[in-house]
């Protein structure tokens, strides 16, 4: 079994092996990874395929977890799909991990199957104490391929649920983040149902996430995202939270672009980071 997320490496090392030359672009990143040094020792290279932002942030956050998020305990979480499906009938086009015709009481039963593994997983991990232990843990379930793409297919549930949300409650006038409005202000997605289509459907298939999309996943699992993007070192784009104005109390996970398409994750932070 091929490990989605391959062991750690120097992180300047890693920098000098990919970026050798003396164009503009080698020499910004060679910057960019230099300041990441600062703060971090090591990388992981995440698998590169259409799921890596889920990827990465889902490593993260697990490999870091020391409880269940609330959400994640209340009682009804794995009813969602249930719950969704008989308000919204158009649910029944989500297309679960490629495999097409199904019918509609599978679907609903098929997700809840995921969000028990998302809930399951997430709870073991959490309890294991030990760093190395927790690490191994988390190396081994991104090593099961069935298990790992279940999950991702849970994280796209959730974000959906969360579109939803944010819909209903900018209708309905309460106060909606601002990415919100730019969701669904494209014209690919100007309703949940329309995003669900153009782009949560295809996320792992045929595209990764945007930009936009980053936030609807920080926000489906109350969790801060900060990416260091490389390729806008110097600029105040270099590092980017999503939520760019985040909770005080949602935990933070960070991630390394180095062009807002292919994820990777920096581990082991440097002493005085920590301190």
């Amino acid at each position: 079994h091929k490990l989605s997320v391959a062991p750690e490496m120097d992180i300047m090392e890693y920098c000098r092996r990919e970026w050798r030359g003396n164009t503009p672009v080698a020499k910004r990143m060679r910057k960019g990874y230099e300041a990441v040094a600062q703060k971090f020792a090591a990388i992981r290279r995440v698998r590169g395929d259409n799921y890596c932002a889920l990827r990465a942030t889902l490593f993260q956050a697990l490999s870091q977890a020391t409880q269940l998020p609330s959400w994640l305990q209340s009682e009804d979480f794995t009813m969602l799909s249930e719950k969704l499906l008989s308000k919204y009938d158009w649910i029944k086009q989500w297309q679960l991990k490629q495999k097409l015709g199904r019918k509609m009481g599978e679907i609903s039963d098929e997700i809840k199957e995921y969000l028990s593994l998302l809930r399951k997983k997430w709870k073991t991990i959490s309890e294991i104490k030990g760093p190395t232990e927790k690490q191994e843990a988390c190396d081994k379930l991104f090593r099961n391929e069935e298990e790992e793409y279940s999950l991702y297919e849970a994280l796209k549930f959730l974000m959906l649920n969360t579109s939803i949300k944010l819909y209903n409650d900018d209708k309905s006038g309460r106060r909606v983040p601002v990415f919100s409005w730019l969701l669904f202000a494209r014209d690919t997605s100007s309703n949940p149902c329309q995003l669900m289509h153009n782009h949560l459907n295809h996320i792992g298939h045929s595209g990764g996430l945007e930009q936009v999309e980053m936030f609807l996943l920080a926000y489906a699992l109350q969790y801060t995202i900060q990416v260091y993007r490389l390729y806008k070192y110097g600029s105040d784009e270099f590092v980017t939270l999503y939520p760019n104005d985040p909770e005080e109390d949602w935990p933070v996970v960070t991630l390394i672009t180095e062009d807002d398409r292919h994820y990777n994750i920096p581990v082991r932070m440097c002493e005085e980071t920590v301190l």
